[in-house]
């Protein structure tokens, strides 16, 4: 099964090439931007030693499918899907911090409210909480995009204080932002699936803001099932997840966080399947059909060609 680690294509009137702990970008004539979704995982800041199979077309195909369904929230960056790995779009100006909301107290919220602290990002969480509760209604809680790739969370008024947006701007997200949570919420509950917690990037194209990168992603978001949800809560288990947070725990297990002096455990060829197994479920759970797992002799070979077909059409139509 042949995994997309790194690429090193040179494609027609290429300007720049950035590679992201997922993401290969190449921009394209200082206008548009090619983003390859490889099959690299990353959790704490590290990217793992081993490839996912499917992973890069699970979070384009799924990021692909959201964005066109909330294009009459906000218009979004995407001109083109030419390949399950690959997304065309406007180079926009990025707005530099990600916009977090949260339905549920889970993941790094759990572990924030678990070590004492009743406040997020300057918004407060009600006491008496356990894990995976719901909030009363989902709370916001950003994160700065830092140029060494580390986000941190950021309050509101921080955000303002550096003056990253202007207040206008910054309501502006905050309304989008629980727009298309609400929208992944009630798609999610149509199949069977609840939305807990999810982040959305934005920048700007000709002074508009637009949604960038992937939505609704079990990289970009978290997952429960809603049958077994309640059941779960009664009986003080935990939830079974599809995202990726489950790779964190799996880490955190094997004593690595990212600190210093920790040790990134062996990934063996069981852990790498389990992992592939959960992107292939949320994908099947998520678009309602199996994934198609047709890729043909050799996968390079097959962008590299619908990535410069889709270039040729794009500027015979200009």
């Amino acid at each position: 099964m042949q995994t997309i680690s790194n690429t090193n294509f040179h494609f027609p009137k290429q300007t720049g090439f950035y590679r992201g702990k997922v993401r290969e970008v190449y921009e394209i004539d200082n206008q548009y931007l090619v983003m390859v979704a490889s099959d690299r995982i990353s959790a704490f800041d590290f990217i793992l030693p081993r490839q996912i199979p499917f992973k890069g077309q699970v979070l384009n195909l799924i990021a692909g499918k959201f964005l066109n369904m909330c294009e009459d929230i906000v218009p979004n960056w995407i001109i083109d899907l030419p390949d399950p790995n690959v997304a065309l779009g406007y180079k926009c100006v990025p707005i530099k911090i990600e916009m977090v909301i949260r339905g549920y107290l889970s993941g790094h919220s759990w572990r924030v409210y678990k070590s004492g602290e009743r406040m997020i990002c300057g918004v407060s969480m009600p006491e008496n909480m356990k894990e995976n509760d719901a909030f009363p209604i989902p709370i916001i809680t950003p994160a700065s995009k830092a140029s060494d790739g580390h986000d941190e969370d950021i309050s509101r008024e921080k955000i303002l204080e550096q003056g990253i947006v202007s207040e206008d701007d910054y309501l502006e997200l905050e309304r989008i932002t629980r727009a298309l949570f609400k929208r992944g919420t009630e798609y999610a509950a149509k199949m069977g699936l609840i939305l807990v917690d999810t982040k959305y990037e934005f920048g700007y194209l000709d002074g508009k803001i637009v949604l960038m990168d992937e939505i609704h992603t079990p990289d970009s978001s978290r997952y429960f099932y809603a049958k077994t949800y309640a059941d779960f809560q009664l009986k003080g288990e935990k939830q079974k997840q599809l995202s990726k947070e489950f790779i964190r725990e799996w880490l955190m297990e094997n004593n690595f966080q990212g600190l210093d002096g920790q040790t990134m455990p062996i990934m063996d060829d069981e852990i790498v399947e389990r992992v592939s197994n959960r992107y292939l479920e949320l994908y099947e759970h998520l678009i309602g059909e199996d994934l198609n797992k047709e890729q043909g002799a050799n996968v390079y070979d097959r962008i590299e060609e619908n990535v410069e077909n889709a270039l040729k059409s794009l500027y015979l139509r200009q």
